[in-house]
């Protein structure tokens, strides 16, 4: 009877062992799909956080152009610095050069045309900046 009882005594130890390595192969099968499920999440993470960077970077840059633009934009315009040649010519021949024209001499120069002809002179040298 003792081998009878020892028998038994080790069928069911072996059937409990069946069943605990059963239950540790369960649980290490679980227990991967819980650290895949977290390496994902962890690169998921990772992107998430490079895009949020390269998405600030193009809103700064954005901002950064617009700001240019801005400033451009509200930049007075340089005027013209030349003169048509037919202007220069005509100065020319009055002693006038490049050099900033006295307002009087240039009226003297000027004599000889009409009213429209000579605002258009000096409306020309205002804007190459020839006159203040």
């Amino acid at each position: 009877m003792e081998e009878r009882d020892v028998t038994q005594r080790l069928e069911a130890a072996a059937t409990l062992l069946e069943r605990t390595l059963a239950w540790l192969e369960e649980r290490q099968t679980a227990l991967s799909g819980d650290v895949e499920k977290i390496s994902a999440t962890i690169d998921q993470s990772r992107r998430e956080e490079e895009l949020a960077q390269k998405l600030a970077a193009a809103e700064s840059e954005i901002a950064e152009l617009r700001a240019s633009a801005a400033s451009t934009l509200a930049a007075p315009q340089v005027p013209r610095k030349t003169v048509p040649a037919t202007t220069a010519e005509m100065l020319a021949k009055h002693g006038i050069g490049d050099a900033p024209v006295d307002v009087r001499t240039l009226d003297a120069a000027l004599a000889g045309l009409s009213l429209e002809q000579r605002i258009a002179v000096k409306s020309q040298l205002l804007r190459a900046g020839a006159i203040a």
